[in-house]
């Protein structure tokens, strides 16, 4: 990596001990943050936005592979995202290894105004048939095999299974051991198949509420096992895809419940028709869905995301934490997500209005989203 002119931004900085008024200095790396009077009070220096979840964006899919991870990555860049996991979804086993070759250049190579590829969400195809929302009938039982050859391809940080698939259960210590993020997602189990799942290893959920058996009082289901157990799980708060009713009760309940996009090739573009693996979607007034009418991902980006949280009575410090923070400590990553010397410099910069006016990926400035 090329060497980088030591540099400044100051505001309101939000540091892991609370808001310092003044300057942080930075090359590719933090350096120091110094409080001092004089400066703009009317900029916010948050860490740079982590997902954990993207499909695509810019009318590309991550399944195409090729370049398609660096162009996502590029254009979710310009919303504040610094780091992020390229999401593959159930499809052919030949398909899911042209998304992962794809995924691999990009991991391998940062474009520098472009957020980091940190490595693969593995979302299919290990999951329930009767759960699939918009992904497509093309599931199989996970095997230690099968995610060892996917992960030779690019490095797996998280997957997402069905814990009452046969099989399943027994295989989440082993994946587990070899350091990756077990999820549940895309289910029709039980509270107690989320309850042993988490006991096998199961780190988080995923999208919670979104594909898996719902709360209800005599049969509590998966998202009942997250509400009552778990540390970590992913929420799409574009408030379509949860109520805010709902929101409230799993920001209530998890400690460490975090953002994600879900974001699709038709985040960052106009109404029209775009891919979803092999499927067609279509955005409409800010939603993609299926030509059924059910939603199928998204057209978040990150900054929204955090807006949204704040809108509903988040602080804003909490709401930085769920967009960066946890994210990074859910993947063990002590120089992401947080500003503090020696901590990459991945940073956004916003307005009091919490509109994006810089974005700072390892040191280098990201052009911004041209305003709608």
């Amino acid at each position: 990596m090329a060497e980088i002119a030591p540099r400044s931004v100051e505001g309101r900085v939000l540091t892991p001990q609370g808001w310092i008024t003044g300057r942080l200095h930075y090359d590719s790396h933090v350096r120091r943050i110094e409080a001092c009077d004089g400066v703009r009070a009317d900029r916010i220096v948050l860490p740079g936005f982590i997902d954990l979840h993207v499909h695509g964006a810019a009318g590309v899919d991550i399944m195409q592979g090729g370049d398609s991870a660096t162009i996502v990555a590029r254009a979710h860049a310009r919303h504040g995202t610094t780091l992020m996991l390229g999401t593959t979804m159930t499809a052919h086993e030949r398909d899911i290894l042209r998304a992962l070759q794809g995924l691999a250049g990009a991991i391998a190579h940062k474009a520098a105004d472009g957020a980091r590829v940190l490595g693969v969400h593995l979302e299919g195809p290990f999951l329930n048939p009767h759960r699939l929302g918009a992904q497509p009938p093309l599931t199989v039982p996970a095997t230690r095999e099968a995610v060892a050859r996917l992960n030779a391809i690019a490095p797996i940080r998280v997957l997402t299974l069905a814990p009452e698939m046969p099989g399943h259960l027994a295989l989440i210590p082993e994946l587990a051991a070899l350091g990756l993020r077990v999820q549940l997602g895309h289910s029709a189990g039980s509270y107690e198949d989320g309850v042993a799942a988490l006991r096998a290893g199961a780190a988080g959920f995923t999208h919670l509420f979104n594909g898996m058996t719902g709360l209800h009082h005599r049969e509590p289901g998966i998202v009942g096992a997250a509400l009552a157990h778990a540390e970590y799980a992913e929420l799409i708060p574009d408030l379509e895809h949860v109520s805010p009713g709902a929101m409230q009760v799993a920001l209530r309940a998890i400690p460490r419940l975090y953002a994600i996009t879900d974001a699709t090739a038709a985040t960052g573009m106009p109404d029209g028709e775009y891919a979803l693996g092999p499927q067609r979607v279509y955005k409409c007034a800010g939603c993609v869905r299926l030509a059924t009418g059910s939603l199928a991902g998204s057209a978040l980006t990150m900054d929204q995301a955090l807006r949204n949280l704040v809108a509903l009575g988040q602080d804003l410090a909490l709401a930085s934490q769920r967009c960066s923070r946890f994210p990074a400590d859910y993947l063990d990553l002590q120089d992401r997500g947080r500003l503090a010397p020696g901590a990459w410099a991945d940073l956004v910069v916003l307005d009091e209005a919490l509109a994006l006016r810089q974005v700072v990926s390892e040191g280098l400035d990201v052009p911004l989203a041209a305003s709608p």
